[in-house]
Parts: structure tokens; sequence; C-alpha cells
């Protein structure tokens, strides 16, 4: 009997793992550039005495879904989408340099280049400083072209170029803080083959009708490892009146 509510304990609380993850996606269907994290039911042995039939299900991340999510025009001129592969090189929390394919960029009170979560986009030296100007425009390459406050349409300097990356993703792992990381602690060089597309953002790659479907199939298998701890306990509760009368 305790064995039977073991396994089942074990199955819900992996269960409740895996709800985690796919709630994560969820709550994440509208953040821009977002990835999907993926997840699987694998088996893993029992270790301790006796003979080796004891197998618990388990759930591991499996890693990050990479595919392209969808590309929906705005008009912005800070708004850009990585075409293809590729990411744009922002700064981590922690001051390191990290990897993301969110372009709803905004210049902050500093003056400096951020995405919409606040990390501040990189170039060539650092990060990227926007000095005041009339109009912006961001090429192809990430090249940015403004044109300064105070002077004529004819007069466009480039101030920075953003700097894109295309790492092998087999390097990549996603952190706690939504970004991409090299998982060798490196730094990824620039691409001059990645191209971006202004007034353009790339939207969450998560499939929201396969991801709801998932939701419910985990919570019915919660149920039935619920139901199998009640069964169990009910079973100990009966077996125990059965001995009291003997």
């Amino acid at each position: 009997m305790d064995e039977m509510v073991y396994l089942a304990m074990s199955g819900a609380k992996q269960t409740e793992y895996a709800q985690a993850i796919n709630s994560n996606n969820i709550a994440n269907v509208s953040t821009t550039g977002f990835r999907a994290d993926l997840h699987s039911f694998s088996s893993a042995p029992i270790d301790g005495p006796g003979v080796e039939s004891r197998v618990n299900a388990i759930v591991e991340s499996y890693g990050t879904d990479y595919s392209q999510g969808a590309v929906a025009n705005t008009g912005r001129d800070l708004d850009i989408a990585v075409q293809g592969d590729g990411f744009i090189a922002v700064q981590g929390p922690d001051g390191e340099e990290a990897y993301t394919r969110a372009g709803d960029l905004r210049v902050n009170s500093g003056g400096l280049l951020s995405t919409g979560a606040g990390h501040l986009v990189m170039g060539d030296g650092g990060p990227v400083a926007i000095p005041l100007n009339t109009s912006l425009l961001i090429g192809s390459d990430g090249t940015i072209s403004l044109q300064p406050l105070g002077q004529g349409p004819e007069t466009l300097a480039i101030v920075d170029r953003i700097k894109l990356v295309n790492p092998d993703i087999a390097q990549l792992q996603k952190g706690s803080d939504g970004l991409m990381h090299m998982d060798n602690g490196d730094v990824a060089n620039a691409d001059a083959s990645v191209r971006i597309v202004s007034g353009a953002l790339e939207q969450s790659n998560v499939n929201i009708a396969k991801t709801l479907v998932n939701m419910i199939e985990l919570s019915r298998q919660y149920e039935m490892q619920v139901k199998v701890i009640k069964t169990a306990e009910e079973d100990a509760d009966a077996a125990a009146r059965l001995m009291s009368i003997g």
C-alpha cells in the first residue's frame, strides 16, 4: 500500500512540475520574441536495496523551442524583428552579454537603447546611446541612422550598429531572466549575415491551442494520481476494519 501511495504521490509531483512549465508558456503567449520551454516525461528506476523492479515517471525540461514566431507589422521606427536565425545582443541583469529575439526597443531616460523589458541593447562598443534626434532609422544590418535635432532632413548621421549574432543553438540555454546565454560563458561574435526588418515585431512562438490541450491533459493526469492516493487510503481503511473484526 505504501508503494502505491509513493508512486502516485511522485507522479502527482512531477505532473505539477510539467504544469508549471506549461503554465509559464501560456503566461508568455503575448510576450514579444518569447521562446517556449519544452518538457517530456521519462522513466527513472528507483535506487535502493532489493529487486530493481520499480520505475518512476519524471518530468525533464529538455530545452527551448527555437522555431520562429509570427511577425506583425507595427510601423514603429524602433520596433525590429530578426529575419530567420539570429539574436539581438543585450546586457543581462548580471551585466553580462545575453541574447533575445524581443525587438520592442525604446530609448530610456539616460538616452540608451533598451528592450521593452529594460535590457540595454549592445552595439559595436557597448550599450547603444541615442542622441537627441528628429527621426531615426534602423537598417536591415542593424545600423542606426538619425537626423540630429535642429538639422535638416538631408543630414543623416550613423551613430552605432546593433550587435546581431547567430551562435549554434546547441550552445545556448535560457536563463531565469528569460534571455539566452552561451552555456560555456563565452560571448558570441557579431554575424553580418543576420538581417532584421524595422517596423515589425516577432510574436511569441507558443502554440496556444496545443498548450491549452496539454494543460487539460496534465490536469486530468494529476486528478488520476490524486484518485489513486485516495483509493489507497480507502483500501487501507477497509483492511484495518477487517483486521479489527478478526
